[in-house]
């Protein structure tokens, strides 16, 4: 059994947004007691420690960390996520078993949540979700225990506001998702909750727009990437394809023929197209897709256009600046990428095709 007293006092006070000093005078010690408790100096006696945990409003055994090198345990918790991923209502039953072996291990509190809420929403079931409810609240309280780096506080908020919108309570659900929607991670499904369920339309759609910018940001990187990947694999059949559906896809955002940050980007894509093309032995295409990526850049150049609300759709609120690092601009953006892929070929055809705009 290991226990981590000290690191979890530390992760408590914080949590409960305590400072050494604050703590102390709460429990009538000394700030010096509390730095040698979260420094692991020392530990606080037994009838401190229940009182800590009435303070954080926790269980004696949470506060202590208990790492008990149970491998039944763990199989219980592997158990039950695997009743959840074949939808085995048979796991409600083996949760409960393992809820009152292990009321305080965040692994079965946490997994036990998961299965209640999968059937209740499958089942419409208000008793299965507001129990997923009660367990959530729990598993909170249990997190300091967690090791799994895909599960935080922000990940347990928003299952708990999926839960409540299954309960019909939009409203609430809404406002739990905006609390914790750092970096607009939830904007879409606050945008679609209150298009839909809550009726408020026109407030949806800012909450949209920035579901839609951010998508949009996440889209070229995923091609990027892909790029990445399929370029030092030599597979440049995989890049044309990749390339292309990143053109088609982006392009299908671009508000008519108006000025888009997005052609900055399709022309530095357009030069990398062409460079498979290239690779390819698709000569005739490969030098129409470079041409295409300085007509392209040479466009956006003349009438650069950084608003969010350039693209189809955006509205709602004040147009978002988008920023990349393709370069100052989109030209320089295709040359550092001509540059970059170290094709002396490819580079005599840019040269060409900047000394023929340059006359």
């Amino acid at each position: 059994m290991q226990i981590r007293l000290s690191e979890n006092i530390r992760a408590q006070r914080r949590r409960h947004g305590l400072t050494q000093e604050q703590l102390a005078e709460a429990l009538g010690m000394t700030p010096g007691a509390v730095y040698k408790w979260e420094a692991g100096l020392s530990q606080p006696e037994l009838a401190v420690i229940v009182e800590l945990a009435d303070l954080f409003d926790t269980s004696v055994d949470v506060l202590l960390g208990y790492e008990m090198k149970d491998n039944r345990r763990q199989t219980a918790a592997e158990r039950l996520q695997r009743y959840r991923t074949e939808k085995d209502r048979t796991g409600l039953a083996e949760a409960e078993k393992a809820l009152q072996k292990y009321p305080n291990d965040f692994a079965i509190v946490y997994r036990s949540a998961a299965l209640y809420r999968v059937f209740g929403i499958v089942e419409a079931d208000e008793a299965l979700l507001r129990r997923a409810l009660t367990l959530l609240d729990k598993a909170r309280l249990l997190l300091p225990q967690n090791t799994d780096s895909k599960i935080n506080e922000t990940v347990l908020y928003a299952e708990t506001a999926q839960t409540l919108l299954a309960l019909g309570e939009a409203d609430k659900a809404v406002s739990l998702w905006k609390t914790h929607n750092a970096g607009g991670f939830y904007s879409h499904i606050i945008g679609s909750t209150l298009s839909s369920s809550c009726d408020r339309p026109q407030e949806a759609l800012p909450f949209l727009s920035d579901a839609l910018l951010n998508s949009c940001a996440d889209l070229v990187n995923i091609v990027v990437g892909y790029l990445n990947v399929y370029y030092k694999q030599r597979d440049f059949a995989a890049v044309q394809a990749v390339t292309q559906w990143g053109l088609a896809t982006l392009g299908g955002l671009r508000d008519g023929d108006k000025p888009c940050f997005l052609d900055k980007v399709n022309a530095s894509l357009l030069a990398c197209l062409a460079a498979a093309q290239k690779n390819c032995g698709e000569t005739d295409a490969a030098r129409a897709s470079l041409r295409q990526a300085q007509a392209l850049a040479a466009q956006f150049d003349a009438a650069p256009d950084y608003r969010g609300d350039a693209l189809r759709f955006v509205s709602g609120g004040e147009p978002a600046g988008i920023y990349d690092d393709l370069g100052a601009t989109a030209m320089d953006g295709v040359r550092k990428i001509v540059r970059d892929l170290d094709d002396a070929e490819l580079l005599t055809w840019w040269k060409e095709l900047d000394r023929d705009a340059a006359e």
